[in-house]
């Protein structure tokens, strides 16, 4: 399965993704910011990182690129997305997850370890796992506070992925820190599933994510 890994100026995250995307088994390879046509790709992850530095706000730019242009072309087909920390948020600003991810509560970068709550196993990413297991991956950004004014339209559509499980570190709202598509098929998560993919890290939770991506 060929998996598109998204690099733009400042993202930091493509080669972790990259390894952890072998891990599963998938066949990945990079496409530039300016690549439009993606089409020979079976799916798309957009890593983490730092997209033109987060100068106007995170994910502003990037959403911009051609490369957008063919992602959007690659929902159309019904081929997996899957956003990372700056991917998330450059997910949520072209509309293609709802609400936003904006400054943490505490207006401060948070790197950490987090314990998740498994919401959904409707999407491609989830789909290995258990509705409600408890799984442990990290975080690390300054702007992932989740917000959006139409929650309970989300909880109806099952589109609410991951939820923080005790402590709501960056203050989103009702503790959420990962939403899809009404299709399911486009996800944003800032949590890190590649810095939780071998035991070694500390967690090798994240590594369903990406063989529920092979296995789709």
């Amino acid at each position: 399965m060929k998996v598109a890994i998204i690099r733009f100026p400042g993202s930091n995250c493509d080669r972790d993704v990259y390894h952890a995307l072998e891990l599963a088994g998938a066949n990945p390879d990079y496409v530039w910011w300016n690549q439009r046509d993606i089409s020979s790709f079976d799916a798309v992850v957009i890593p983490g990182g730092f997209s033109y530095g987060d100068y106007l706000r995170a994910g502003a730019i990037a959403a911009i690129t051609p490369v957008i242009e063919g992602i959007k072309e690659t929902v159309k087909e019904k081929k997996p997305v899957l956003g990372i920390c700056n991917g998330a948020q450059i997910l949520a600003e072209i509309g293609m997850v709802p609400g936003v991810f904006t400054n943490n509560s505490n207006a401060k970068f948070i790197c950490k370890w987090t314990d998740l709550r498994v919401k959904t196993t409707r999407t491609p990413f989830t789909s290995m796992y258990n509705k409600n297991e408890l799984i442990k991956m990290p975080i690390a950004h300054a702007e992932g506070r989740y917000y959006n004014d139409e929650m309970e339209k989300l909880q109806d559509q099952d589109q609410i992925v991951l939820a923080f499980a005790g402590e709501n570190p960056n203050g989103s709202l009702e503790a959420v820190t990962g939403v899809c598509d009404e299709d399911g098929l486009v996800c944003a998560v800032m949590p890190h599933p590649e810095r939780a993919s071998e035991n070694i890290l500390g967690s090798d939770d994240g590594l369903k994510f990406f063989k529920g991506i092979v296995n789709y």
